[in-house]
């Protein structure tokens, strides 16, 4: 709340401008680095370089970060003997990898370069790119609450896949109170309460979320 009320002509503008509600992000950079507060004690060329040399299981994957990592440092200035991350490479207040700063990280500030350590409207900027490029559709929900009298599915059948439709999850026997047309893509999710199971439809919107 302290973070929203500091920045929260900051946050109407980027929300404004790219159609992602304020909420969002700031749940996601409360969950990822508590507002920048946290964002990694490592350096971020030795955390690249030891998984993508010796972590056989991933190591294309690290080895391609730690190229992008490189490109970034030369692109935006950083010194990359210095630049501090996660133990996987994540860096700044979002908590993006090195091509994600470089495929979604704004210059929102246009200082003529991004900065996801301590420019706030880079920050913000981004992570709504982020959103707003893996398919976010302004206006849409993100989730629904679900009811159905009697025996339910399995909840440990549940995939993050938008594999169902709205029209579809209905026909099980579960009623949803959303405006949303029967066709739209969506997967049912299981809530489980202290005392039961509850269940959410999760939208479009919702899976983009899960892409972070």
């Amino acid at each position: 709340l302290a973070f929203w009320s500091a920045h929260d002509d900051l946050l109407r503008s980027v929300e404004a401008e790219r159609g992602i509600p304020a909420e969002y992000l700031v749940a996601i950079l409360g969950v990822e680095t508590s507002y920048g507060r946290i964002v990694g004690r490592y350096r971020v060329l030795d955390a690249l370089a030891t998984l993508g040399f010796d972590f056989p299981a991933r190591a294309p994957y690290f080895r391609s970060e730690l190229e992008e990592f490189l490109f970034l440092a030369r692109e935006d200035g950083l010194d990359p003997l210095d630049t501090k991350g996660s133990y996987a490479g994540a860096m700044g207040a979002p908590q993006f990898m090195p091509s994600s700063i470089r495929r979604f990280g704004v210059d929102a500030a246009s200082k003529g370069r991004r900065d996801l350590w301590h420019n706030w409207h880079d920050v913000l900027a981004s992570v709504a790119n982020f959103l707003a490029m893996h398919g976010w559709k302004s206006g849409e929900p993100v989730l629904a609450e679900a009811r159905r009298d009697g025996e339910a599915d399995d909840p440990l059948a549940f995939r993050l896949l938008l594999a169902d439709t709205l029209g579809a999850i209905r026909s099980r026997g579960y009623e949803v109170d959303t405006p949303q047309p029967v066709d739209a893509p969506a997967l049912l999710v299981p809530a489980e309460q202290a005392d039961m199971m509850s269940w959410r439809v999760g939208f479009n919107n919702f899976y983009v979320i899960t892409r972070y």
